[in-house]
């Protein structure tokens, strides 16, 4: 499977790991940014995170990986697809 994007359970199986292919770091500000105009309001805004809540809560860290609370598979797949498709773009 080549979505662009590693998808994992994490141990308390009420969220996901998205993990982006071929990203080493990101610009917190651009992608934090581009997820809160996506209709997510921003939490914590840090240099080593930015959460956010919406349809899910979620954890951005400046590696590109995202933390998706939510025990829905398919909405965090579709999180995902946003995260490497729009928000990350790259």
């Amino acid at each position: 499977m080549s979505d662009g994007f590693a998808m994992e359970l994490c141990g308390t199986q009420g969220s996901y790991q998205i993990v982006p292919d071929q990203v080493e770091s990101i610009d917190l500000e651009a992608v934090g940014g581009a997820i809160e105009a996506a209709g997510y309001e921003v939490g914590v805004r840090s240099r080593l995170c930015w959460t956010f809540s919406g349809a899910c809560d979620m954890t951005l860290y400046p590696s590109g990986k995202l933390m998706v609370r939510t025990e829905d598979k398919i909405l965090a797949a579709e999180v995902a697809q946003k995260h490497v498709t729009e928000w990350v773009k790259g």
